[in-house]
């Protein structure tokens, strides 16, 4: 069993603990920091959890192995490496980082400390995700022309005006850190690397500055791809990837269901009867529990990073890509 220590206790912070808490035989959270503690320690007694007065007091207590962050997106980098040099794995909240020195940096000292270092990029462990990745590798869908994600939420109508969420250095290019970096990484993982990125934002409906964020993608393999998020629209999830033999997507809000189409064959293609689609159901499953599970039996059974690091740190190069391209309204190349 992993004894792990969450440093972090907004809502965020809590839900990862709710995940595996007393339903995982891999990880258990002992201890907890926050800058808040009056406000979570009825949470944190019911967990079993005791708060700790500081980071420097986790990062010494030997009776913990492990970190999980869930903090302020622009403290990811220290953390991480702070961790690292005292002896614990660390799993971070996404944003890895803001800026790629920082991600280069954190991975080295990881590295350089032997341990295992993971980030919050839950949806890859969904099994339908899973199925689209395996769909698009095995060649099933033929040559893929495009990948297309969305990603919609009502948050924006319901956060404290007073939340760090909310700061521009925080969470910068709209909601990209928030909610489309997941649409980033997940086209990452299933298509390759990306080599441009033009992104424009919006304020469209919500209180607190841009809610709405649009991505044109083109990969260094020559697929093309769009990502649209908002955390101003009413909730959605769609991940779909168009091939010359058939397309599949991952939708609902869940990500209970993969569909797969095979294309018709043929020249009169656009009259004959689309085929019955191969759908598949997952019901019930918590990709956020199976990141945590996973990230701990690497820790626990020396097995290999569960999201390569060389992924995660491109995934840092696109953010900071799609960054400068929100900034300045022109296509970006990706700097890896």
């Amino acid at each position: 069993m992993l004894r792990a220590a969450i440093v972090g206790l907004g809502s965020w912070g809590q839900a990862l603990v709710s995940s595996v808490q007393g339903k995982s035989d891999a990880l258990r959270f002992v201890a907890g920091h926050t800058r808040t503690p009056g406000k979570v320690e009825g949470f944190c007694r019911d967990k079993g959890i005791r708060l700790a007065g500081s980071f420097d007091e986790i990062l010494s207590d030997p009776t913990i192995d492990a970190v999980v962050l869930a903090t302020p997106n622009s403290q990811h980098a220290e953390q991480i490496m702070q961790a690292a040099r005292a002896g614990k794995h660390v799993f971070v909240e996404k944003p890895f980082t803001l800026e790629s020195a920082g991600a280069r940096a954190a991975i080295d000292a990881a590295t350089a400390a032997g341990v295992v270092l993971s980030v919050g990029f839950n949806r890859r462990f969904h099994p339908s995700v899973r199925q689209l990745r395996e769909r698009v590798r095995s060649g099933a869908l033929g040559v893929i022309g495009a990948i297309l994600s969305e990603l919609t939420a009502t948050t924006a109508f319901y956060r404290s005006g007073d939340s760090w969420r909310l700061l521009p250095e925080e969470e910068p290019a709209g909601v990209l850190a928030g909610i489309g970096i997941h649409l980033v990484d997940s086209m990452i993982d299933i298509i390759g690397r990306i080599a441009e990125v033009y992104c424009v934002t919006a304020h469209r409906a919500g209180p607190h500055g841009d809610d709405t964020t649009s991505l044109l993608l083109k990969f260094e393999n020559g697929v093309t791809g769009h990502a649209f998020c908002s955390n101003a629209a009413t909730r959605n999830y769609r991940l779909a990837a168009y091939g010359s033999k058939g397309f599949a997507e991952v939708i609902n809000p869940t990500m209970e269901t993969f569909r797969f189409i095979p294309a018709v064959q043929g020249r009169a293609s656009h009259t004959a009867q689309i085929p019955e689609p191969e759908v598949i159901e997952t019901h019930g499953f918590s990709s956020i529990a199976e990141e945590l599970t996973q990230f701990a039996r690497c820790a626990l059974d020396g097995r290999r990073q569960p999201i390569p690091l060389d992924e995660i740190l491109h995934g840092v190069c696109v953010f900071e890509a799609t960054v400068e391209s929100a900034r300045s309204g022109q296509p970006v190349l990706v700097k890896s």
